[in-house]
């Protein structure tokens, strides 16, 4: 358990789950099931959202409920339910039961599970100081029409919009081999974004925070940079002259610059083009429905040259305050770091329990397989799927600042914040826009230009990394909405990373490439 974190939610201890596991893993023992778990869950989402001085959107829902997950005649078998009596726990883990009884005829090969140690009456809280949702809506409401006020004040903003959405997800997982967990991790996601138009060009765009979601509490919105919280006071007094210079600037000469990305940007192409083509489940054609496969095929283990040498690129379920961090995952396996890319090498993936059993050279314990922690679902009413950890470039040891960054670049540009993006099914070709790009000429910020967007395949882009910052670049960014599955799910991730330096990369004009 985390040390600065308060305990588990007392309103969650206090709900049956340890009846109902009771009862489901003894019906499923009676059927004498080669594995059965047990998983129950309450998920509170709260999201507010501010317009121009007004509260426009208030919404509060709880998800709670159970399921069973069962390996038998060589199928997976699911049910949930969400009565929360040992009757009804006693009736979904039959119907799991006869679902795998079903599903075991039209297999091809027999599911088989990697082992792991038993961790039993196991507790994990994730870090934070203060619970999101022991504040006042009120309060939380006022906040946010607080910062649209500050933000119209100036008089380029036209319009402005700012939102918080928060969750708090207890969960309590038991199997037969007998580990038995109890979770609870926070997560907090506040923004806001200023509008307006260039009255001489009638251009009109935005300027959106480059806060990232987090694995904090409420401190992360009122404790300041001190007390482990964004400088929110800073960024909105900076965004009006941000927005009036982007909507002044001239457009973006299209051709091949230098690029020094800011982690704010880069997360997002991290995630797109190594978080999913690692995914062993696309690599070897599992997920292919739902946006694709992976290039990063297993053949290409330990020989796809996927980035340059300074290139080295993490799994991580454990960091702290990373929206993918967790003490155990929906498997029971208890969570882990380890390498991805090595000096630019493709030398792992992420893995489940059944992935892992397939190729148990990828995490060996003693000659067998092992699980990296990556199995995740996203509610009660749904069966766990290889999910992603917290994957993300590590910084240089004694690694340039940001400033030295861009004072190697003779024609470039600056890139912070992200925006848009694109890419294909195979994860390979790609192009990202940003929220701000800013030109440099001769080792210096030039100003912003707009409509552009880099343009790469993803080993072309990894191989121009030329320069990766020191630690005090290396930030986390992430996404509340990463989907996966069908049907589908929806699961909150981070990606750390440091300001880089990228080579003769292409850059787009959007205008142009829309024909507009």
């Amino acid at each position: 358990m985390s040390q600065s974190a308060p305990g588990i939610d007392p309103t969650f201890l206090d709900l049956p789950y340890l009846k109902l596991a009771d009862a489901a893993l003894q019906r499923a023992r009676d059927f004498g099931v080669a594995h059965a778990d047990f998983r129950f869950e309450r998920v509170r989402v709260q999201s507010l959202g501010a317009r121009d001085g007004v509260i426009q959107s208030a919404s509060d829902a709880e998800d709670i409920g159970f399921a069973v997950r069962v390996v038998h005649q060589g199928a997976w078998g699911f049910a949930s339910g969400v009565v929360l009596t040992t009757d009804e726990a006693v009736r979904v883990a039959e119907t799991a039961i006869n679902v795998a009884q079903v599903a075991s005829s039209m297999i091809s090969s027999p599911i088989e599970l990697a082992p792991e140690p038993v961790y039993a009456d196991a507790t994990w809280v994730s870090s934070y100081q203060v619970n999101p949702f022991d504040i006042a809506t009120a309060d939380k409401a006022a906040l946010l029409v607080e910062w649209t006020d500050r933000l119209r004040k100036s008089p380029i903003v036209e319009h402005a919009t700012a939102e918080l959405d928060q969750v708090q997800e207890n969960k309590f997982y038991a199997d037969l081999a007998g580990t038995r967990t109890t979770q609870q991790r926070i997560r907090v996601q506040p923004g806001f974004e200023a509008m307006g138009t260039d009255q001489a060009s009638g251009v009109f765009d935005s300027m959106r925070s480059i806060a990232p979601p987090v694995g904090r509490g409420w401190e992360f919105i009122t404790g300041g940079p001190a007390k482990g919280g964004w400088d929110w006071d800073a960024e909105l007094a900076e965004t009006p002259e941000l927005l009036a210079a982007k909507l002044a600037a001239p457009s973006i000469e299209a051709g091949t610059y230098d690029l020094v990305i800011h982690p704010s940007n880069l997360w997002l192409t991290i995630h797109e083009s190594i978080g999913h083509a690692t995914e062993l489940d696309r690599a070897l054609g599992y997920e292919a429905n739902y946006a694709g496969t992976s290039f990063a095929t297993y053949d290409k283990l330990g020989n796809l040259q996927y980035g340059s040498p300074v290139m080295t690129v993490t799994g991580d379920r454990t960091v702290e305050h990373g929206l993918s961090t967790i003490g155990y995952d929906d498997e029971g396996v208890q969570t882990q770091s380890w390498d991805i890319v090595k000096d630019g090498i493709l030398v792992g993936y992420q893995l489940d329990r059944a992935m892992s059993y397939l190729k148990p050279e990828l995490n060996s314990v003693d000659g067998g397989g092992r699980s990296n922690g990556c199995a995740f679902a996203d509610s009660p009413g749904h069966i766990p799927i290889q999910r992603m950890a917290n994957v993300s470039l590590q910084p240089a040891a004694d690694g340039p600042s940001t400033d030295e960054l861009i004072g190697r670049v003779e024609r470039g540009l600056y890139v912070v914040g992200d925006r848009s993006w694109s890419i294909d099914m195979q994860r390979f070709n790609f192009q990202f826009t940003g929220q701000r790009f800013f030109r440099i000429e001769n080792g210096k910020l030039a100003g912003q230009v707009r409509d552009a967007a880099y343009q790469a395949t993803t080993t072309d882009f990894w191989n121009s990394l030329e320069a990766v910052g020191g630690p005090d670049t290396w930030e986390l960014g992430g996404a509340f909405n990463c989907g996966k599955a069908q049907p589908g799910q929806v699961a909150a991730v981070s990606h750390g990373c440091p300001t880089s330096l990228f080579r003769n990369v292409r850059i787009l004009n959007t205008t142009d490439e829309a024909g507009r």
